[in-house]
């Protein structure tokens, strides 16, 4: 079956549509009216083979926050509907992303159960006109909704910009390793039967 998905969200103050492929060919398109954000989901896109639509508007006039968690929300509620039961898939991914001075970590289990673990300090509140501060608010809304335990570290950076892009590398990469099909794996990677 095609693993793939639509969603939209609307409320007062964000109306977000998610497309996605998990079997896609990395390819991405975002209208978000933050570019920096768009950056980011250019590299989940890229490196986790996952074709990624983003239509956002939000109310960025007061700031970026309410449109950069509810896009978390809808990526993550798309990707549990389009994962499906997860029979046949590895179900764990891991990666470690180097770039210049900075190494980041991202280990996710596709457990049926969010849990999000965030270890990283940014050496500036913003980066352009972002707010590092919603990195955290994207994941969490990723993970609530997609019902995934992630891990993510920065082990060391200085560059706030390069920090950032090996979260987003990372995470993308141990979501393709997660969501590859184990050839040794028929049913449900798990002892309970269902994840």
């Amino acid at each position: 079956m095609p693993r793939v998905a639509t969603l939209s969200r609307a409320t007062a103050e964000t109306q977000i549509r998610v497309t996605l492929n998990l079997d896609g060919e990395g390819k991405g398109q975002f209208t978000t009216g933050i570019p920096f954000l768009e950056h980011m989901l250019d590299q989940i896109a890229r490196h986790g083979l996952i074709d990624l639509t983003v239509e956002a508007q939000g109310d960025l006039e007061i700031d970026s926050h309410h449109t950069v968690e509810d896009i978390g929300i809808v990526f993550g509620q798309a990707f549990a509907q389009a994962v499906g039961d997860k029979r046949g898939i590895r179900r764990y991914g891991h990666a470690y992303i180097p770039l210049d001075e900075a190494l980041s970590r991202a280990v996710i289990d596709l457990s049926g159960r969010p849990g999000l673990e965030f270890r990283v300090t940014f050496p500036r509140e913003q980066i352009g006109n972002f707010d590092t501060e919603l990195f955290y608010e994207f994941f969490q809304g990723f993970v609530n909704h997609a019902a995934v335990t992630l891990q993510l570290d920065c082990l060391h950076g200085r560059n706030a910009h390069h920090i950032a892009e090996t979260l987003f590398k990372a995470f993308g990469r141990a979501l393709r390793m997660a969501l590859e099909a184990d050839p040794r794996m028929s049913g449900i990677p798990s002892t309970k039967g269902s994840l």
